[in-house]
């Protein structure tokens, strides 16, 4: 029978998973390169450079998450009942309380991360704070510790920083190929070529499917979680409605960390109904968990 610890080990699993692949993809992105430019130190250098780079993620994602997405810490005297609200639902559910962040922004958002509930931390926008009531502000919140309950955070953050290396990756050793050419071009293998040109432009599809490997499945049961803790899901779907209905994106809404958040950074307007935009994007459609959130019964 599934269970919340199952859904756990799974995240730990997939963490695995992802920065396996991360490591296939640039070794191979690096052996295609190098091939192209007839340099074997690219290929070392890509390895080397992927080996650190999963150590980071594992170790350092928090930080970084926080730092591109601008937030501070929020000061306890000046976001009292911020610090007081999360501290009562951290009790509930049973977890240390984490840091938390404001992020100076009009855009209501929210997020959180870390490698495990002992070094979690919890961002939101002041702009959040400004359009959601009480019982709303308290429902996102829930939905975000329970991201923490769940370890969803370990496996959003990892994809945070390898996600966004391997796209700055392929757009560096793209310009390098347009601009840099290859001195021993006549001597190479033309399929070996033709390789390493399709690695470097599949570099942002590799990196698209690695972020899309986190399962929108992860927002509904965050919902559902969130929803069990306070026992009003009808104050989350509100704050959803709020929150989606916001017109401008974040101002440091990135790609990168778009599937951290509550709901989608690029704001209402970059939200396209077709198909293909749903398919994937990194969150499901608020209008499905809003309904999910009303027919619950707590």
């Amino acid at each position: 029978m599934t269970s919340l610890y199952t859904h756990q080990a799974q995240n730990v699993r997939k963490t695995w998973f992802i920065m396996f692949v991360f490591l296939v993809a640039v070794t191979a992105i690096g052996w295609g390169v190098s091939e192209y430019f007839g340099n074997p130190v690219i290929l070392i250098v890509a390895v080397v450079f992927s080996l650190i780079m999963n150590v980071s993620s594992f170790w350092f994602s928090d930080k970084i998450a926080i730092k591109a997405a601008g937030a501070k810490p929020a000061d306890a005297s000046v976001y009292r009942d911020l610090h007081n609200t999360v501290e009562n639902l951290a009790i509930t559910a049973g977890l240390p309380k984490p840091i938390l962040y404001i992020i100076n922004d009009a855009a209501p958002n929210a997020f959180a991360t870390g490698r495990n509930p002992e070094n979690a931390a919890v961002a939101v926008t002041t702009g959040l704070l400004e359009i959601l009531n009480k019982t709303e502000l308290e429902g996102v919140l829930a939905h975000e510790l329970s991201h923490v309950g769940n370890r969803d955070i370990l496996v959003m953050s990892v994809v945070v920083v390898l996600v966004g290396f391997i796209a700055i990756l392929a757009d560096i050793l793209w310009y390098a190929t347009l601009f840099g050419g290859n001195r021993n071009r006549e001597n190479s293998n033309p399929a070996l070529m033709i390789a390493g040109v399709a690695l470097i432009v599949l570099g942002p599809v590799i990196a698209q499917i690695m972020q899309l490997a986190v399962s929108r499945k992860r927002e509904f049961l965050a919902d559902a979680s969130g929803a069990l803790l306070t026992r009003y899901p009808d104050a989350l779907a509100s704050a959803l409605q709020k929150i989606s209905g916001y017109q401008s994106p974040m101002k440091k809404a990135s790609s990168a960390t778009a599937h951290m958040f509550i709901s989608n950074p690029f704001g209402k307007n970059g939200k396209r109904g077709n198909t293909m935009r749903k398919l994937f994007s990194t969150h499901p459609p608020v209008e499905e968990r809003v309904q999910a959130l009303v027919g619950m019964k707590v």
